[in-house]
């Protein structure tokens, strides 16, 4: 599933290809893709130019004009941009037309993400559910020590829920748990401020890596924009069930924490609970 890194590859992709460029034209192959009316998204976007590019949590905006396109990648949800005339794959559910010739591509094979119009000033609003950015000054360990209150649930489902902190997945829950030397069944209110303060210091250290590199590559995610992630080069836990660790060459486990895949060195993070 496409974290932060990815989303934020992803976006700063296409601001470098797309940004100013003119939509002509609008193709919807699947209908439920779009959120709302499939003609009046149409017809909101057509004749109208790419002029912002951000991201909040793991959402993609991509400002267009008047209008904000929320787009939410879930699962499998990717861009390709093409030339006019290119063979529209059986998972593309979206086409684009550009004024320059090319079109972007919606693809989605399992058809989980979304395309939404939005108007500027009710971002705030639809999003408002969602934590602190990994790089906002106040996500401190004093922040994450009140978020984590009196709560009995592990580190690693503490770090996945997106109310706390925004665009945080599995990959990098693993990595941070490992960075900050605690096993992700660490429960939180029994955690202390000064390992808080540690655990802001490596979601910022992993989320920053991670975006340098480009994301990650694992399983069937890429940007699909002639950016590879290289930041799974670097991973020191997720996806290394068998290997020895990097640090201490205890062999890496896999066990299920919150339904998701695990890995852990349980030599080098330590279990704080009750």
């Amino acid at each position: 599933m496409p974290e932060l890194p990815e989303v934020e590859t992803v976006v700063r992709t296409l601001e470098y290809l797309i940004g100013g460029l003119r939509i002509t034209k609008i193709d919807i192959l699947y209908p439920p893709i779009v959120t709302g009316d499939n003609e009046a998204f149409s017809s909101v976007l057509i004749n109208k130019r790419f002029t912002g590019f951000s991201r909040r949590g793991k959402y993609a905006l991509y400002t267009i004009e008047d209008v904000v396109l929320m787009v939410h990648l879930r699962m499998e949800g990717r861009f390709y941009l093409v030339d006019a005339g290119t063979p529209i794959d059986k998972h593309t559910h979206a086409v684009f037309h550009l004024d320059n010739g090319k079109q972007l591509h919606y693809n989605d094979v399992r058809k989980f993400g979304r395309l939404e119009i939005v108007k500027p000033n009710e971002i705030n609003v639809r999003l408002k559910l969602l934590g602190l950015e990994p790089f906002d000054p106040r996500l401190t360990g004093h922040y994450l020590k009140k978020m984590a209150g009196s709560r009995d649930i592990g580190l690693k489902t503490f770090l996945l829920d997106q109310r706390f902190v925004a665009g945080i997945g599995n990959i990098y829950a693993d990595e941070i748990c490992f960075c900050a030397k605690l096993h992700p069944e660490s429960v939180v209110r029994k955690i202390s401020l000064k390992r808080f303060n540690e655990i802001a210091d490596c979601i910022k250290m992993i989320m920053s890596q991670a975006i340098a590199d480009g994301g990650t590559t694992i399983r069937s995610y890429t940007s699909s924009l002639g950016v590879s992630g290289r930041f799974q080069l670097n991973l020191s836990v997720h996806m290394r069930k068998g290997e020895s660790c990097r640090v201490c060459g205890q062999e890496i486990v896999k066990m299920r924490v919150s339904g998701r895949g695990t890995y852990v060195c349980q030599r080098c993070q330590k279990r704080i609970e009750d």
